[in-house]
């Protein structure tokens, strides 16, 4: 078990730099996940902590050891792929079997080790099975396992549920979580799905083009993002965004000149800044009993999602999102007023877009 720190590192290929200038502390048995859009150096960064691709400049410790120039398989550390990596030719006990045999670990011990992440995994009537006789599902718990069966310092796990059904995704995404638990070892795990992130995660690296926008818990990630691309991109549906400037006294959309209602809190920084960038989650809208308390929106679109319902509406020249009580029965063409949760809304700058304390 280790800590993983990150310090100066930058990669570049060729002209093009990747990630620039990247400081980031995982401690001991702490779960990460990286998240981030495709293109943001979420994979680059974990296979630098694997070995797999060098460092341009800066320096990488895994524990107390520094490891620039340390081989991928003197690192300690094991990874899962997307893919499986499985020996199509070798049985399931084999395939978790083979690096142990390769270190000259006893028969006895290899065996006590496989049996007991096949039965943590809950894949002990698989082992006499090759892996096309497998499942999605099976097959990457075969590759957790032949992980586990190391004892690494660290498990690295580039998006490993991205080739599951949603159902399937959701089992081994639980299972995954539960097994950090129980093994008590330090995790990073890379996905896009930022659902998974928020589940699974102690912290949360939130990634855009080789730089972190924030570093935090998910539930504060969620709740106060550090700006403006973490708040669009943490959550689903995804947070809506409109202009809104101060005038005579109170919070009006900047596009069509809609009176918002704002907390006083917000209202005073809106006041401040003069102009910002106001954003609200689809589930933090009310549905307003007083026409004069809310906004008046058409329903354009309705989605029932048996829990609540979605409904899509255009706002401030653009579309945006609610999310309501599905006792509403909102149809296409209805008119609804909504009004900003109380404590609930974000101002972020209207030119860089961080967040206005």
């Amino acid at each position: 078990m280790a800590s993983i720190s990150i310090r100066n590192l930058t990669k570049r290929y060729g002209n093009f730099t990747v990630i620039p200038d990247l400081n980031l502390e995982i401690a001991d048995h702490e779960f990460v996940v990286f998240v981030g859009p495709s293109g943001c150096g979420k994979s680059t960064l974990l296979r630098i902590i694997a070995g797999l691709e060098p460092i341009s400049s800066g320096d990488l410790y895994i524990g107390d050891k520094r490891v620039n120039g340390v081989q991928a398989a003197q690192r300690d550390i094991a990874m899962v792929f997307q893919d499986y990596a499985l020996y199509p030719h070798m049985h399931v006990y084999d395939n978790m079997s083979f690096a142990l045999e390769l270190r000259g670990v006893s028969k006895a011990e290899i065996d006590a080790r496989v049996r007991r992440a096949a039965a943590l995994l809950h894949i002990e009537p698989y082992l006499d099975r090759k892996p096309k006789e497998l499942s999605g599902g099976q097959r990457q718990r075969v590759a957790m396992g032949r992980a586990i069966v190391r004892n690494p310092k660290a498990f690295l796990f580039d998006e490993p549920l991205s080739n599951l059904d949603a159902k399937l995704r959701g089992q081994v995404r639980a299972e995954i979580k539960a097994l950090s638990q129980e093994l008590k070892t330090t995790m990073v795990f890379v996905t896009h799905d930022q659902i998974e992130a928020m589940t699974m995660a102690d912290r949360i690296v939130v990634l855009q083009s080789g730089t972190i926008q924030q570093y935090d818990t998910p539930e504060t990630v969620y709740e106060r993002p550090a700006n403006q691309f973490v708040a669009g991109f943490i959550g689903s549906p995804a947070m809506n965004f409109f202009p809104v400037e101060w005038r005579q006294e109170q919070a009006v959309l900047s596009q069509g000149g809609t009176v918002v209602a704002l907390d006083g809190e917000t209202a005073g920084r809106l006041s401040k800044a003069g102009n910002a960038v106001l954003g609200i989650r689809p589930e933090h809208f009310a549905v307003a009993t007083d026409a004069a308390d809310g906004i008046a929106i058409d329903v354009k679109l309705v989605e029932p999602l048996g829990s609540d319902t979605l409904i899509h509406f255009d706002l401030a020249g653009g579309p945006a999102i609610a999310r309501v009580d599905p006792a509403l029965r909102p149809k296409v063409g209805d008119r609804i007023n909504l009004r900003p949760q109380p404590g609930k809304t974000h101002l972020f700058d209207a030119t860089n877009g961080r967040v206005l304390r």
